[in-house]
């Protein structure tokens, strides 16, 4: 059975409890509240994002009917004013002066349609720049929010590493000098026994497992000799026992 001096075997304790503290601080950072908070906002921009964009192509695919249509009501606009110019000039004949008068009649019928639909596409644009502007003021809420959320992760985190440093810096000094075979048999079980390689034997109960031994076990634990590394027949981990033996 292996064995380890009685000091390294109480000091493995203190070693046991800052490797439990940096598991401790390890899930407070996984597990940070701001975390969440982010997960949560990147999927609604997620699902916000198809909504900006597709209210963005509406607006634009408006604008440029809009230009279009501004466009075709100029050239009506224009070839009207450059017909009423000729008629005014009074150098027409009757005959051209009648085909102009009829073209002119044309040309404003065309520029009313074209103008009632100009309105009908400015509306249309009207109404989704509105939509825009909200998906957009929303889309900046969200954004706002995540910057929040991510400058308290970052604080949280640096505070969370900078005492998991501390605890590493202490686990180091404590962990010199221990017995090799020792902390290599509690570095083994720490990995097998979900962080917890040694336990106090308080009384009759390992508080590894919280199970209390039962009468032999217990009396062959207290009976070893005080180097012999004691493992519980309940959980398998390191007993460390005080020194009054309680």
């Amino acid at each position: 059975m292996a064995t380890a001096p009685v000091e390294d075997q109480r000091r493995l304790l203190q070693v046991q409890a800052l490797d439990t503290k940096l598991q401790q601080l390890a899930h407070q950072r996984r597990k940070h509240p701001s975390l969440t908070t982010l997960a949560e906002l990147d999927d609604r921009l997620a699902d916000l994002h198809s909504s900006l964009v597709d209210s963005r192509t509406a607006v634009a695919d408006l604008e440029r009917e809009v230009t279009k249509a501004e466009v075709d009501v100029e050239q009506v606009r224009t070839r009207a004013t450059r017909d009423q110019q000729r008629l005014d000039s009074g150098a027409l004949g009757a005959k051209d002066a009648q085909a102009v008068v009829s073209e002119l009649e044309s040309l404003a019928r065309r520029q009313n349609v074209l103008e009632e639909a100009e309105l009908e596409i400015m509306e249309r644009l009207e109404a989704h720049q509105e939509s825009l502007a909200q998906v957009e003021a929303a889309h900046g809420e969200l954004v706002a929010a995540q910057e929040k959320a991510a400058g308290e992760r970052d604080a949280a985190f640096a505070e969370i590493d900078a005492e998991a440093r501390e605890v590493k810096a202490e686990r180091a000094r404590l962990a010199d000098g221990l017995d090799a075979g020792l902390v290599t048999l509690y570095d083994r079980l720490r990995s097998q026994l979900g962080g917890l390689g040694a336990a106090a034997l308080r009384g009759n109960r390992c508080e590894g497992c919280r199970l209390e031994l039962n009468p032999g076990d217990l009396a062959a634990a207290r009976g070893a000799a005080p180097e012999q590394v004691v493992r519980c027949e309940e959980c398998g981990r390191i007993l460390v026992r005080e020194p009054d033996g309680a």
